[in-house]
C-alpha cells in the first residue's frame, strides 16, 4: 500500500459511522446474560473482551462468570440497533428506554 492509498484509508476510516444500539454478552454454560447500551457496536465486543481478558473493569458478576468458565463459553449478540437518521439528541434516552425492554425480556444484568 503506497502513501497515498493509506491516507485514503484513513479518511474513509474517520468518516465512518458508528452504529449505536443494544447488546447481549450471553454466558452460554449458565444461560446468564448481561445486556449494555453502545454507541458504537462494532468496537463494543473488542472493548469488552480486552477489559474481561485482562480481569478488570466495573462488572463485578461478568468478571466472576468469566474468570470461573473461561472466554470460549461467551458470546457477544447485538440485539437493537438505531437507524443511521435518529436523532442524535434523543439517542441517549431511547437506548435506555431499548436497554430496559431487553433486560426484562432476557432477565439480564445490566452492564
Amino acid at each position: 500500500m503506497d502513501k497515498q492509498d493509506r491516507k485514503s484509508a484513513i479518511a474513509l476510516f474517520k468518516e465512518r459511522k458508528s452504529v449505536c444500539g443494544i447488546y447481549a454478552v450471553i454466558c452460554t454454560a449458565t444461560g446468564e446474560a448481561w445486556v449494555g447500551i453502545s454507541r458504537n457496536l462494532e468496537a463494543q465486543k473488542n472493548s469488552l473482551w480486552f477489559t474481561l481478558n485482562t480481569g478488570s473493569g466495573p462488572f463485578q458478576s461478568l468478571l466472576a462468570a468469566w474468570a470461573e468458565h473461561g472466554e470460549k463459553e461467551f458470546r457477544f449478540e447485538e440485539l437493537d440497533r438505531l437507524k443511521d437518521d435518529f436523532s442524535t439528541l434523543l439517542q441517549a434516552g431511547e437506548l435506555r428506554k431499548r436497554q430496559k425492554i431487553w433486560l426484562e425480556r432476557l432477565r439480564a444484568v445490566p452492564l
